[in-house]
C-alpha cells in the first residue's frame, strides 16, 4: 500500500475545535486523511470568535528575533514551530482564504474587516468541502480499556476508534468557551507529565484600594504611562483600574513575570511612571515653582497635568509626606510603587501557562507516554503577551501536529492507551 493510500484508509479524531484543532484537520484532509473533529460546544471557534470583538489581532508584524523573544524560556521550541509556519506564512494563509489583512499603527496585524467571523465562516467552508466532519456538542471523557475514544453527545456516550488523536483543548481560561482544563486529569491518569496550569496575560489584585478610588475610579483607564518591573527598561502603554487591582494591556505584558515574582515572593512591586514623556529635571522644576494659595491638586494639575484618575491613584500609593519636598514627589510621579498580592483567578485570564510540556512530546508533537495521541495549541506548556503571538504559535503548533500525524501514520502501531 503506497503512503498516499494508507492516508486514504486512515481516520483521525481531532478534540477541540480551536485555531490548533481545526489548522491541523486543514493539513490532514488536504492529504487524503479521513478527519473527525470533535468539540463540546455547539460551534467551534468560540474562543477564537470572543478574542475577536474589538479587532481581530491574528499576529505581528515584527522582526523574527523580536517576536521570538515573546516566548521567553519556550523562545526555542515556538521556534521550531513557526520554522515551517510564521506570521508571513499565516498571512499568507488568510489571504488564501479570500481576506485581506494590514498592518496597524502598533505594528498589529488585523483582517481588513477587523472581524474573526468572516474569517471563521471562510475556513469552514473550506474545511466542508475537503470533507471534515465537524461534531458539535461532543465532549471527550478519555479513553475505554480498549483504546477507543470515549465521546459523551446528546444522544449519550459513544466509542470512537481511530488511527491517531490530535488533542487540541486548549488551557484553563475561559470555560463558558470550552477551554475548561478538564483534560489535565485524564492526561495525568495515563502517566503524561502536566505542569500546573496558571493564569497568564490576566490582571492583579491589590491588598485593596481605599472606597473613593475603588468607587470613583473602577474601570477607569491609565493612558500615556509606562510600567516596570525592577529596574528593567519601562513599557509604555496604558492600562485599567478595577475595583479590586489592575488590568489591561500594558499589565498582561508583564503578567508572566509578575505572576512568577508572587509565586516566589508572596507579592510583586510595580513601578508605574505617569509622565513617561517628561523628564525627572523638567517635573522637578515645575513642581519646584510656588503655589501660592493653589491646592497641591491644583498645582498638580496646572504645572505636570496630573489630575483625574492620575491624581486619585498618586494620593492612594504615594507616601503623604512626599506632597511637601517637589523633588521627591518628582521622582514618585516617574516611579510610583503599586504592589500586587495575587493573580485574578483562572478562568477570567485571557490565557492560561502550563499544560502538557515539550518535553512529554517527541518532535512531532505526539506524546512519548501514548504513541499516536498528539498535542497543540494552548494546552501545551508555553505563553505570551496579547497582540498576535498567541493565536500565531497556535496555528502553527497545530499544522505542525498535522504534518506529524501524517508522517506516524503509515509507521503506526498499536498505541499502549490499553
Amino acid at each position: 500500500m503506497t503512503d498516499s493510500a494508507q492516508h486514504t484508509a486512515s481516520c483521525v479524531a481531532i478534540i477541540g475545535g480551536g485555531p490548533a484543532g481545526l489548522m491541523a484537520a486543514e493539513v490532514l484532509a488536504l492529504a487524503g486523511v479521513r478527519v473527525e473533529l470533535f468539540d463540546a460546544m455547539p460551534s467551534v471557534g468560540r474562543k477564537f470568535l470572543l478574542a475577536g470583538v474589538g479587532g481581530m489581532n491574528i499576529t505581528h508584524s515584527e522582526a523574527k528575533e523580536p517576536f521570538l523573544s515573546r516566548y521567553a524560556e519556550r523562545r526555542e521550541d515556538i521556534a521550531r514551530l513557526l520554522a515551517e509556519f510564521d506570521a508571513d506564512a499565516l498571512r499568507s494563509w488568510i489571504h488564501g482564504l479570500g481576506i485581506a489583512t494590514f498592518v496597524g499603527t502598533s505594528g498589529r496585524v488585523f483582517p481588513s474587516d477587523m472581524k474573526a467571523a468572516p474569517l471563521l465562516r471562510a475556513w469552514l467552508k473550506r474545511l466542508r468541502e475537503l470533507g471534515v466532519q465537524i461534531h458539535t456538542r461532543h465532549r471527550w471523557l478519555g479513553w475505554r480499556d480498549d483504546g477507543a475514544l470515549r465521546i459523551a453527545s446528546p444522544a449519550g456516550e459513544t466509542a470512537v476508534q481511530a488511527d491517531a488523536t490530535l488533542l487540541a483543548l486548549g488551557g484553563g481560561s475561559w470555560a463558558r468557551l470550552g477551554s475548561d482544563g478538564a483534560w489535565v486529569p485524564l492526561l495525568q491518569a495515563r502517566a503524561v507529565a502536566i505542569t500546573p496550569l496558571q493564569a497568564s496575560n490576566c490582571g492583579f489584585e491589590v491588598t485593596g484600594w481605599s472606597p473613593l478610588l475603588r468607587d470613583k475610579f473602577a474601570g477607569a483607564p491609565l493612558k500615556n504611562v509606562s510600567l516596570r518591573l525592577d529596574d528593567e527598561t519601562p513599557r509604555p502603554g496604558e492600562f485599567v483600574l478595577t475595583a479590586g487591582g489592575v488590568e489591561g494591556s500594558l499589565v498582561y505584558a508583564l503578567s508572566a513575570r509578575i505572576r512568577e515574582r508572587i509565586n516566589s515572593q508572596g507579592k510583586a512591586t510595580v513601578y508605574l511612571d505617569l509622565l513617561p514623556q517628561r523628564p525627572l529635571a523638567t517635573l522637578q522644576t515645575a513642581l519646584g515653582k510656588p503655589r501660592g494659595s493653589h491646592s497641591m491638586a491644583k498645582h498638580l494639575h496646572r504645572q505636570v497635568g496630573i489630575d483625574g484618575v492620575k491624581a486619585a491613584l498618586l494620593r492612594e500609593l504615594a507616601p503623604s509626606d512626599c506632597f511637601a519636598d517637589p523633588a521627591r514627589l518628582a521622582a514618585v510621579l516617574k516611579a510610583l510603587p503599586l504592589t500586587l498580592v495575587r493573580s485574578r483567578p483562572l478562568d477570567e485570564a485571557i490565557s492560561t501557562a502550563g499544560g502538557v510540556p515539550f518535553e512529554a512530546l517527541d518532535p512531532r508533537l505526539m506524546l512519548k507516554q501514548l504513541p499516536g495521541v498528539f498535542c497543540a495549541g494552548e494546552m501545551l506548556d508555553w505563553e505570551a503577551p496579547t497582540g498576535g503571538y498567541l493565536l500565531t504559535a497556535c496555528f502553527a503548533s497545530g499544522r505542525a501536529a498535522g504534518l506529524g500525524i501524517l508522517e506516524w501514520l503509515p509507521n503506526r502501531r498499536m498505541s499502549p492507551i490499553t
